[in-house]
């Protein structure tokens, strides 16, 4: 697959894959059981198989210190004093301290970076993202995580505008909403941001160029 850029340096860019998410037990925004499930294990096995390539794990945590961090932005407001949104949570979502802010078990392994400083959907803003990127001179994202409808794309957007060749590892993506927001993201995605694969491929790919 031609990426647009010479020398393919990959990490891969693990966005929410937290307890806030992934464990129906906790969680402030949930995804469905069988959903948060199969993510779960789709990231595992991806980033088991991606390290002895050599592709960094970098896993993006959602943290607020406080409430007025989450009610600085308008929308969520709105979401908040709705009843039927699935973000009606929120103004308690990921509160520093709270168990939501705790990566699932069996995804995070000694030598993955931690960025735990984000708090909107894309997650360049007002984190070291970029700079963590740039000094171990990574030009390609392999994007995973939740949601596909919001902090994916979101991201991906903005790593497209960075420069960066994203990847958005279809299997190893979902989202809290329906599957209609899913593939409606996806198809933006791979319209006019990146490629979208499966994990398969993208581990043949890295491991063709490593």
């Amino acid at each position: 697959m031609n990426l647009g850029i010479d020398i393919i340096r990959p990490a891969i860019v693990a966005i929410d894959c937290h307890r806030g998410h992934l464990d129906p037990s906790v969680a402030t925004m949930p995804a469905a059981p069988d959903t948060a499930a199969r993510l779960v294990a789709a990231n595992k096995a991806f980033f088991d198989a991606a390290r002895p390539l050599g592709v960094p794990v970098i896993h993006l945590v959602t943290t607020y210190r406080d409430v007025e961090e989450i009610r600085a932005n308008p929308f969520w407001r709105t979401r908040a004093e709705d009843p039927n949104a699935t973000r009606k949570n929120v103004l308690r979502h990921n509160l520093a301290g709270s168990p939501g802010c705790t990566i699932m078990p069996g995804l995070h392994e000694t030598g993955d970076m931690i960025v735990d400083t984000k708090k909107r959907y894309d997650c360049f803003q007002g984190t070291d993202l970029d700079m963590t990127l740039r000094t171990h001179g990574i030009n390609t994202l392999l994007i995973t995580g939740i949601n596909t409808n919001s902090c994916v794309l979101a991201t991906a957007c903005a790593a497209n505008v960075r420069d960066y060749a994203v990847i958005v590892i279809e299997d190893c993506v979902d989202t809290m909403d329906t599957p209609e927001h899913h593939t409606a993201a996806l198809l933006c995605l791979r319209t006019a941001f990146g490629h979208v694969m499966s994990s398969a491929d993208a581990l043949k790919l890295v491991g063709s160029k490593s």
